[in-house]
């Protein structure tokens, strides 16, 4: 009489582990994709908050502030002593935002702010796309968000 062994042959065993490594890399990969984009929803967002605070400072002061680093400064305006980014926010004026949004990291570049003439814009990089947006160089403006080819 023949006798059956149980258990698995070293084959079986490394189909498996093949199987189980091919699954968990395509898992990994979908992660790091869903971080781009959860970082590109980040980057949107934060524009799209600078560009109200902006408008509502333009209501205010009648102009864009002038250009300044952005990144984690204070918007305000007070009437008697001017306003703008700053270190701290003017406590006699209006604060548009106590905290400005910086950039996620990993690959990003500084969220970058310009006035110039009664205009501004917001200079911004995208890894993946987001909000309707491809990857690149984007700018803001009071007009809207455009891609920015020139800088792909």
């Amino acid at each position: 009489m023949r006798q059956h062994k149980k258990g698995f042959t070293l084959i079986e065993l490394l189909v498996v582990i093949a199987i189980i490594g091919l699954l968990s890399t395509l898992a990994v990969i979908a992660l790091n994709n869903a971080r781009q984009k959860s970082r590109d929803a980040k980057r949107v967002s934060d524009v799209k908050q600078l560009q109200s605070a902006l408008e509502l400072y333009y209501n205010d002061a009648s102009g864009y502030p002038p250009t300044a680093t952005i990144e984690g400064d204070c918007l305000s305006y007070d009437p008697d002593s001017g306003g703008g980014f700053g270190a701290t926010c003017k406590t006699d004026g209006t604060t548009f935002m106590n905290i400005v949004p910086t950039n996620p990291s990993p690959n990003g570049m500084s969220y970058d702010y310009s006035e110039t003439d009664g205009s501004y814009s917001l200079t911004y990089k995208l890894e993946s796309g987001a909000g309707g947006l491809g990857s690149g160089i984007h700018t803001a403006s009071e007009q809207g968000i455009t891609l920015n080819t020139s800088g792909v």
